[in-house]
């Protein structure tokens, strides 16, 4: 949606959640001596300043990097692209998963990232385009489907939506499911909001279904500020890497107050 910002969101629970998972699966990837392309569907500005107005105005980075950050060692995959962005680009800098990614790939790696609204596209283009990465500004959903199967075959799809309307969720269930038949090889990770009204149920049976396979993990955690509708987030994994499942319920244990190993 073109409305949507995710700067008053920015560093939020479901973000460590998202991006400490994607940090070690491209870390995990990258061990291998093989080129892979990293393709993003819903990119955002891929940089993001904690300290803005926006960001502060909701809590919500309080509630989550700045609650969940000492979770993590200093060698995970997350903390290192933490530090990096901090070096970069200031103390209060918190990266998007563009900017995770491009932090941790390799110069034989392949970016692909489609963001729609102009001004976060301007922002993604700035910032990721020196990195190497081809921004493109057009519908993530139609960018997935022109660009898989990529070259290098082997890589990773992040999938992150807006979810403003509620049609997305019988959408993203139909586009992972013909996106796994177009690049069976690929890891494809969907995130998702966990509501109040427990809206992503159905989208979620309907994917365990369609592709029994798929890893589905979720977190819950309290709402960022009283009636905020945000309770968990969720991952939809296909193709998951070698220790993806432990290192899933390693990240949970963060947000039941334990330090990830």
């Amino acid at each position: 949606m073109l409305s949507y910002q995710h700067l008053y969101h920015a560093g939020n629970a479901a973000d460590v959640h998202k991006h400490a998972l994607l940090a070690w699966t491209l870390d995990y990837l990258t061990r291998k001596d093989k080129p892979l392309t990293f393709l993003e569907t819903h990119a955002g500005r891929g940089l993001y300043d904690l300290g803005a107005e926006e960001a502060v105005k909701t809590g919500e980075a309080a509630q989550g990097i700045g609650r969940l950050a000492h979770g993590f060692g200093a060698d995970h995959a997350y903390t290192r692209a933490l530090s990096e962005t901090k070096t970069r680009f200031g103390a209060d800098a918190y990266p998007g998963s563009p900017l995770i990614a491009a932090s941790l790939l390799r110069a034989s790696d392949k970016l692909h990232l489609a963001e729609l609204h102009p001004g976060e596209h301007a922002h993604l283009d700035a910032t990721l385009s020196p990195f190497g990465a081809t921004v493109l500004k057009e519908d993530g959903w139609a960018m997935a489907m022109s660009r898989t199967p990529p070259t290098p075959r082997r890589g990773l799809m992040l999938i992150d939506p807006s979810w403003e309307v509620k049609t997305e969720y019988a959408l993203a269930a139909k586009r992972l499911s013909d996106l796994h038949k177009r690049w069976n090889v690929g890891v494809l990770m969907l995130w998702y909001p966990i509501l109040v009204d427990a809206r992503h149920l159905e989208m979620t049976r309907e994917i365990a279904q369609i592709i029994p396979d798929a890893l589905i993990h979720e977190v819950a955690f309290p709402p960022a500020r009283p009636g905020h509708g945000m309770v968990g987030s969720g991952l939809i994994v296909v193709n998951p890497p070698y220790g993806f499942a432990a290192e899933a319920a390693r990240i949970a244990g963060v947000f039941a107050g334990r330090r990830a190993r």
